[in-house]
C-alpha cells in the first residue's frame, strides 16, 4: 500500500474512532477535542446533551493528537502514575498516588465561606497568585452572558478567583479554551475534573506547547455530573419553565453544606438544600459519570473534596480532605501552612478510605463492574490501563438493581412524576430513603474495602 494511502487510512479510521467515542456514550465534555481542533469540531446545544459535533475533519496530524490526548476513550492509570509521579511516591489503587493526606480548611474566613467546603483549591490559587508563583489560574465560572451555563475562564484577580469558587454540578469543558492557555503569557494554575485533568496530563506527556505554561494542576473530588435538564426540571418543579430568566445560579451556596439557588429577574429565589437538591441525580445524571472510576482526581499535584465525617460535619463551615500527590504540591501546602494560611491535620490512608467508603464503592467497583457489563453487551468501552475485580456476588446483584434504578428514573415519566412533587417534599424523602439504602448496603460496601 502507498505510503499516502496508507496514511489516509489511519486518519479516516482515527475520525470514525473519535466518532465512536461522541456517539458511544464515551464523551466526558472536557474539551480538549474542541480546543485542540481550532473551529473544526464544536459543542452542539449545551442546553441538550452538550455533545461535541465534527464540523470539519480536522487534519491527520490534529485528528492523531485529539485521540491521544481524548480521556473519555482511554488514559492509562499506572503508565501515567508512573510517568507523573514517579516509582517512589506511594499509591493505593483507591486513591492514587499520594504523598500526605490531611483535613483542613483556608484560616481566611472569606475564602472559606465562599467555597464549597474548606476553600482549598481557591486559598491555593489565591495565595499562588499573591506570591507571584502564577500570573493566573484556569478556572470554571458561570456564563455572564447565559449565567445558567458553566464558562471556563482564566482568572488573573484574586477576585475573578473567588468568583469561580464552589462546586459546578453540570456539565463543564474546561479544555475548550486551550488555545488560550497556550496564548496565555506567564505561568498557570488549572483546575479541573478528573478527566479534563487526564487530558491535559496526556497533552504535557506529548509536550503541546499549549500546556507548557501550566505550572500546577489542581482539581476537586468528583461524583458525578448532570445534565442541563436537571436544572430546567428544578425550575418546573417550582411553576417555572423559561430557563432564560436565570440570573444567578448556585449549586452550593451559603454556609456548608450549602444550598442549590437559583435567582430569577423578577427577583424571586428557588432555594433548596445541597442534600435535598440531590433528589435530582437519578434522573439527570450524565452517563459517562458512572463509568468514570478516579472519585479524587488522581492526577492533580493537589486535589480535595468534603470531609465527609460525623466528627467535621456536626461543626458547620467546611472542612477538607486534602491529598497532596506531587512532591511540589505537598511543598506549597506545607509553605501555605508555615505562613498561616492553612490549617491542617494529617490523617491515615485508612482513615480518609473510611470517610469517603461510598464515593469508592461507587468509582472503583461499580464503574468497574458497569465496565464489564458493558463489554458484555458489546458495547465500547473505556480502556484506563487497569481494573479492579474481586467483588461478591451481592455487589453485583446491587449493582443491577442500582443500573435499572438509573434507567427508570432517566425516563420521561418518571422526570413528570418528580416534578410533580414539591421539591423540599421530594428532597426529605430522597434523604431519607438515601439513608435507609446506606445502611441495607453497609456491609457489602464495606467488605474488603480497605484491600
Amino acid at each position: 500500500m502507498p505510503i499516502l494511502a496508507s496514511a489516509n487510512f489511519i486518519y479516516v479510521n482515527g475520525i470514525k474512532e473519535l466518532q465512536k467515542v461522541i456517539r458511544g456514550g464515551l464523551c466526558n465534555r472536557c474539551g480538549a477535542c474542541v480546543g485542540l481542533s481550532q473551529g473544526k469540531i464544536v459543542f452542539g446545544n449545551k442546553e441538550e446533551r452538550y455533545l461535541p459535533q465534527i464540523k470539519e475533519a480536522p487534519d491527520p496530524e490534529t485528528t492523531d493528537i485529539v485521540l491521544k490526548a481524548c480521556s473519555g476513550r482511554a488514559f492509562d492509570f499506572p503508565e501515567n502514575r508512573k510517568h507523573f509521579f514517579g516509582e517512589e511516591t506511594p499509591h493505593h489503587p483507591y486513591t492514587g498516588p499520594f504523598r500526605s493526606i490531611s483535613i483542613g480548611f483556608c484560616t481566611d474566613p472569606a475564602i472559606r465561606l465562599n467555597a464549597a467546603s474548606g476553600g482549598i483549591i481557591s486559598a491555593l490559587l489565591v495565595y499562588l497568585l499573591r506570591t507571584g508563583a502564577i500570573k493566573g489560574a484556569v478556572v470554571l465560572g458561570m456564563s455572564k452572558e447565559k449565567p445558567w451555563l458553566t464558562e471556563p475562564f482564566i482568572a488573573t484577580t484574586e477576585e475573578e478567583i473567588l468568583s469561580a469558587a464552589q462546586s459546578k454540578y453540570i456539565i463543564s469543558s474546561v479544555n475548550e479554551i486551550l488555545p488560550q492557555i497556550g496564548a496565555f503569557n506567564g505561568k498557570l494554575a488549572y483546575v479541573g475534573l478528573p478527566g479534563q485533568v487526564q487530558s491535559i496530563r496526556a497533552l504535557q506527556k506529548m509536550e503541546h506547547p499549549w500546556v507548557r505554561n501550566i505550572e500546577y494542576v489542581f482539581g476537586p473530588f468528583y461524583g458525578n455530573t448532570l445534565h442541563f435538564s436537571s436544572v430546567r426540571s428544578f425550575l418546573r418543579s417550582y411553576g417555572e419553565k423559561d430557563h432564560t430568566q436565570i440570573e444567578k445560579l448556585y449549586f452550593r451556596h451559603g454556609e456548608w453544606p450549602g444550598n442549590m439557588r437559583v435567582e430569577l429577574k423578577s427577583g424571586r429565589v428557588l432555594q433548596l438544600k445541597k442534600f435535598h437538591a440531590n433528589y435530582l441525580i437519578p434522573f439527570h445524571i450524565v452517563k459517562n459519570s458512572l463509568i468514570c472510576t478516579d472519585l479524587t482526581n488522581e492526577f492533580t499535584d493537589v486535589s480535595g473534596g468534603d470531609a465527609w465525617a460525623p466528627v467535621y460535619e456536626e461543626r458547620g463551615k467546611g472542612f477538607s480532605m486534602v491529598i497532596a500527590r506531587s512532591a511540589r504540591g505537598e511543598a506549597l501546602l506545607n509553605k501555605m501552612q508555615q505562613d498561616g494560611f492553612l490549617d491542617m491535620s494529617p490523617i491515615t490512608l485508612e482513615e480518609s478510605i473510611e470517610m469517603h467508603s461510598h464515593g469508592y464503592d461507587l468509582k472503583k467497583r461499580g464503574a468497574f463492574i458497569r465496565i464489564r457489563f458493558m463489554k458484555m453487551l458489546g458495547m465500547k468501552v473505556p480502556d484506563y490501563g487497569y481494573r479492579l475485580k474481586g467483588f461478591g456476588f451481592g455487589r453485583y446483584i446491587m449493582e443491577v438493581f442500582i443500573d435499572m434504578l438509573f434507567l427508570l428514573a432517566s425516563t420521561r415519566f418518571a422526570r413528570y412524576v418528580v416534578e410533580s412533587i414539591p421539591p423540599g417534599r421530594i428532597g426529605r424523602l430522597f434523604e431519607k430513603a438515601r439513608n435507609i439504602w446506606k445502611k441495607s448496603t453497609f456491609s457489602i460496601k464495606r467488605k474488603n474495602l480497605l484491600f
